[in-house]
């Protein structure tokens, strides 16, 4: 399957988030989304997300100060 990359290096929370919320009602179920966030806010950000929507996060890590957060739509 594609993964899609939203790249929100720079911007401040709320603002990956609500890019990566777009990007995800988008994707079709099952579907794919990397995010590059610097905030270190996007952490509780990105995990409220995917608590409240029902997305899970596959995987997320932090190098040089650069988070990624590897994520997939929930299905159906």
């Amino acid at each position: 399957m594609d993964l899609t990359t939203l790249d929100a290096r720079g911007l401040t929370c709320p603002l990956p988030v609500l890019k990566a919320r777009k990007l995800l009602q988008a994707l079709p179920p099952g579907g794919r989304l990397r995010v590059l966030a610097t905030d270190p806010g996007a952490v509780g950000d990105f995990h409220a997300l995917c608590e409240a929507a029902g997305h899970t996060i596959i995987a997320w890590n932090e190098t040089d100060r650069v988070y990624t957060f590897d994520l997939e739509k929930k299905a159906g």
